[in-house]
């Protein structure tokens, strides 16, 4: 058991490193100078190597202008990054390559005023958080009927919705098109959040929680003259906390990430949200691989912190919903 438990473990292990490498070489290239990138420093310490002169007493950062065969003319500077010598005559045995470890912040503040990344984050919350309360309304009194009350068609209705997960994006994405454009909202927040106010996922995530629930409380809640509207929000709620809050968080992280949707559904750059505008940025700063890390790292933080502090609020959701009949 022992053996088979560290096999387990090892595969995990190896999966787990295998995934957050490409994050770590992100975040890691994101504080390196373009100019080491372009040198082809692509490892995941972010240092600078330039040349340095050794006159005998002391060490100078100095810059190779001319090479010949024994000698070579430089430009020395000092700690201040002044030149003090120009074009001067040293000996290439008195050039040596040298390493400095140095974490270039500015990226980030760079990136993030080279296009309104503000504006993108604050559209990207408003639909974000407007999502997820939809998300949540529809989710729960959709979840409650399926789960509790009985009607003609139940089984087969739910199971249809079940189906449409099945479904692609780009297979709906032109007739949605079409249908957005009869109503006007093209170009507006409501393309980006009514269509996307209910979730499947989500009803199917309740539902299976709210099936969990003993019935006797709903009896004894029907006893006393609550109504239904009254069992969904004074126990079916309270008693499902972890996994609506795992709900809205999935919700949101999915509405945080998305890219197709909005790139399709709005053209005013006044509207973008931070995919799509990640996107237009990657495509001006292509060749400066700091920047465009850096805009990629600060882009997916919310959501590492986000997870972060909900993880628990996540397993604990699963471990208790039952996601079974």
């Amino acid at each position: 058991m022992k053996f088979k438990n560290s096999i387990i473990y090892l595969v995990l292990i190896i999966c787990g490193i295998t995934m957050i490498i490409p994050f770590v070489w992100m975040v890691t290239t994101a504080v390196k100078s373009q100019l080491e990138v372009n040198k082809g420093n692509v490892g995941f310490i972010p240092y600078e190597e330039y040349p340095v002169y050794n006159d005998g007493e002391e060490l100078f950062r100095v810059k190779i202008v001319s090479a010949e065969t024994d000698s070579s003319y430089v430009n020395i500077f000092n700690e201040a990054g002044k030149i003090i010598s120009s074009y001067k005559k040293v000996p290439n045995n008195s050039l040596t390559e040298h390493k400095k470890l140095k974490f270039h912040f500015e990226n980030f503040v760079n990136a993030f005023n080279k296009v309104p990344f503000a504006l993108y984050f604050r559209n990207t919350i408003i639909v974000s958080v407007s999502v997820v309360f939809g998300v949540i309304v529809t989710g729960s009194l959709a979840a409650y009927a399926f789960a509790r009350m009985k009607f003609k068609g139940r089984e087969f209705i739910f199971y249809l919705f079940i189906s449409m997960m099945m479904v692609p994006q780009p297979v709906y994405l032109i007739p949605s098109y079409i249908v957005l454009n009869h109503l006007g909202w093209l170009d507006t927040y409501q393309a980006l959040i009514i269509p996307w106010i209910a979730n499947i996922f989500t009803i199917f995530l309740l539902r299976q929680q709210f099936k969990t629930i003993p019935q006797e409380l709903f009896d004894a809640a029907a006893i006393d003259g609550c109504s239904r509207w009254g069992i969904l929000w004074k126990i079916v709620l309270p008693l499902s906390k972890s996994v609506i809050s795992t709900a809205a968080i999935f919700g949101f992280i999915g509405s945080w990430n998305s890219f197709m949707w909005p790139l399709v559904m709005i053209d005013n750059p006044n509207l973008r949200v931070l995919q799509v505008g990640l996107s237009y940025f990657s495509q001006e700063a292509s060749t400066q691989t700091t920047l465009l890390m850096a805009a990629s790292t600060f882009s997916i933080l919310p959501l590492i912190v986000l997870f972060l502090i909900a993880q628990k609020q996540i397993i604990s959701s699963f471990a208790s919903s039952g996601l079974k009949e």
